[in-house]
């Protein structure tokens, strides 16, 4: 009887479904950051750089690092694709990483998941400057999320907060 009570009180409480339409909310955001990216050129004269940092051949990770290549271009923002083999050493690519994180040019860093197993990517995440961090996942920025008070969150959960939004959820 208890079993059948708490599912009653728990079906109660469930919200109906609610289809939402996600190329809609990604083109609302496109539209808004390209408009940012503009007014930064604009205004500032600057032009926001990424770069993608990919260690390896592995073909989804090509094709993802290609993908963020052409958004970038769609935004107006530069990108700076740097494929390393799969044999490079972990001091390898930390200088890569302190070279990206000392060029004022590059705002962001992002270094493609998963690398090769020679590569200790915890070692890889603490080398990037939070700052320049778009992944969010340095530990002093999920640390800053914790406490409400990131502008870098880990983008998945920016983008189901967006979409959350967008279907009217509190």
């Amino acid at each position: 009887r208890r079993i059948r009570k708490r599912t009653s009180e728990v079906e109660s409480n469930i919200m109906p479904a609610e289809i939402i339409d996600g190329k809609a909310v990604a083109a609302q955001v496109n539209a808004e950051t390209a408009a940012e990216v503009l007014e930064l050129k604009e205004k500032y004269g600057t032009v926001p750089a990424l770069a993608v940092v990919l260690v390896g051949d592995d073909p989804a990770s090509q094709v993802y690092v290609s993908r963020k290549a052409k958004m970038c271009a769609e935004l107006g923002i530069r990108s700076e694709k740097i494929i390393l083999p799969r044999e490079t050493e972990q001091s390898e690519l930390m200088d890569v990483i302190r070279r990206l994180n000392a060029d004022d040019s590059i705002h962001g860093i992002l270094v493609q998941s998963p690398p090769p197993p020679q590569i200790d990517e915890t070692a890889v995440i603490l080398g990037i400057d939070p700052k320049k961090d778009v992944d969010g996942v340095h530990p002093a920025n999920l640390g800053a999320v914790v406490q409400g008070s990131s502008t870098l969150a880990p983008c998945t959960a920016q983008a189901v907060f967006a979409l959350v939004q967008a279907a009217g959820v509190p």
